[in-house]
C-alpha cells in the first residue's frame, strides 16, 4: 500500500478513485503522564509521555485507514491528512483520512 500526502505518485497513474477512507482512535490521558507533564511544565522541555501517546494514536488511525482502503481494493491512499480534536476533558481523537485509489505504473 502506497501512502502519501500528495495528490499524485511519481511514476504512477491513478486509474480508479475508490473514495474517502478514514481511521480514528480516541485516547485518554494517563494520570502518570499528567503528573509528569505538570512537572515538565515547570522547567520546560518535551512532554515525552504525550509524544508517545500521539505517535501510538497516529499509528493506530493510519492502520485503520489502510484496512478500510484494502477492503475497497485500493493499492494506494493519496492526499492523506491528520486532525485532532478534544472529545471530552482528558480525551482526544486522532483522525486520519485520505483518498483510496488504484495506481498503475506509468508507461
Amino acid at each position: 500500500m502506497i501512502i502519501t500526502n500528495t495528490e499524485t505518485v511519481a511514476g504512477h497513474q491513478i486509474t480508479k478513485v475508490l473514495g474517502l477512507v478514514q481511521g480514528n482512535t480516541v485516547r485518554a490521558k494517563h494520570a502518570g503522564r499528567d503528573i509528569a507533564a505538570g512537572f515538565k511544565n515547570l522547567v520546560g522541555g518535551e512532554l515525552r509521555g504525550y509524544t508517545e501517546l500521539l505517535t501510538e494514536s497516529r499509528r493506530e488511525a493510519v492502520q485503520r485507514m489502510i484496512a478500510q482502503a484494502q477492503q475497497l481494493g485500493a493499492n494506494a491512499i493519496v492526499n492523506i491528512r491528520f486532525t485532532t480534536s478534544a472529545v471530552t476533558s482528558g480525551a482526544s481523537e486522532m483522525y486520519a483520512y485520505g483518498t483510496a485509489v488504484v495506481l498503475q505504473p506509468s508507461a
